[in-house]
């Protein structure tokens, strides 16, 4: 037997195992929900060559995502200095999606798969967190994260609404920074999880509404809530005690992109209510893209490349990695930037932009 989400995201039917993962009780308890998932021995996460690294795979992207779960250890624990989305980027707790965005930065990573890897080993991230946290003492100046708190993202490699349906990793995390003193956890979602409504986390966490013009999500958030049903969910998410702020990513360049932005924030602005639009903010990414994700994607979906792979307007830049992005030429981008900032400000005078790049 399997368990499927209310939308048909997951369907587990392999779960890829560290042993060391399945002693432990988190281990333990997401085993037990997939009772009649194959299960399947490996060395490690990262090395799973019938997943990762396999160009075969793109004709099975999806269903893979779908299908397969991988349980494992998170065995290096450091929570990264960030400076825009957060503070600092907190262990993983998991790490791939079910959904399949095509612009996501994850699959560069992973090669040509990258379903949802829970790491069991809740308990010791939250110490390491807790310890964190302690270390950094009262916040002594504002910043564009937070005027008050030490903000750490949760969720930098998956989305962590989709993980809540799989274990309890994401409410342990909302829990702990509920109690943590001058902490506060965050993350970006376009999933709908309604069920976070009854956590009570008394502003401790923070959830980013990513957002983007219907067309473009139409074409490229694949698998993910309608953009209508994000939207209608803020007002809610904000009187169940979460701080919600709007991430607006990526920004794609296209013929007609500036007026498509503004139907998406006139359709915002009449949505929200007092106190949503009293605490609300903006953090918003233009796209940068990349030559590998561009050769996956046209393997599955190209006509999303028509949109993300513009050579007349992006110019080319070696990653640390070593592989070529791509994004919206200097010059150009400066020009988008403020364009679409100034739209905001037009049409959402009362939202916070965070940063914009």
């Amino acid at each position: 037997m399997s368990i499927t989400t209310r939308d048909h995201l997951l369907d587990i039917r392999r779960i890829y195992l560290e042993p060391a993962a399945a002693e432990l009780p988190r281990g333990q308890e997401i085993l037990a929900r997939f009772p009649g998932a194959e299960l399947i021995e490996i060395a490690g996460h990262h090395r799973i060559p019938e997943l990762y690294g396999d160009e075969r795979n793109v004709a099975r992207w999806v269903r893979i995502k779908t299908e397969a779960l991988v349980l494992g250890v998170k065995k290096s624990l450091t929570a990264r200095p960030n400076g825009r989305s957060a503070d600092f980027i907190a262990p993983s707790t998991a790490n791939g999606c079910a959904m399949a965005c095509a612009y996501c930065y994850v699959p560069r990573r992973k090669g040509y798969s990258n379903p949802i890897t829970v790491f069991a080993n809740i308990d010791k991230i939250i110490a390491y967190l807790r310890r964190h946290a302690a270390r950094q003492g009262v916040k002594s100046e504002p910043n564009q994260v937070d005027p008050h708190d030490w903000v750490y993202d949760i969720g930098e490699n998956s989305d962590c609404s989709v993980d809540a349906t799989i274990s309890r990793n994401v409410r342990d995390l909302v829990e702990t920074f509920r109690d943590l003193p001058g902490a506060k956890a965050s993350f970006a979602t376009k999933y709908v999880n309604r069920d976070l409504l009854d956590w009570d986390p008394r502003s401790s966490t923070r959830i980013r509404f990513s957002l983007m013009p219907a067309a473009d999500s139409k074409l490229l958030d694949i698998r993910t809530s309608p953009l209508t049903d994000r939207i209608a969910a803020i007002n809610d998410f904000v009187a169940a005690g979460y701080e919600v702020h709007v991430n607006l990513s990526p920004v794609v360049v296209r013929d007609g992109w500036l007026e498509s932005w503004a139907e998406l924030l006139e359709q915002l602005d009449d949505a929200l209510n007092p106190e949503a639009r009293r605490q609300l903010a903006a953090e918003i990414v233009f796209l940068t893209h990349n030559e590998r994700l561009h050769e996956v994607n046209l393997g599955w979906h190209p006509q999303a490349e028509e949109v993300l792979w513009r050579p007349d307007v992006q110019q080319a830049k070696r990653s640390q990695t070593g592989g070529w992005n791509v994004r919206y030429r200097t010059g150009l981008k400066g020009r988008y930037v403020a364009a679409l900032t100034d739209l905001i400000t037009a049409k959402l005078p009362y939202c916070r932009i965070r940063y914009a790049f």
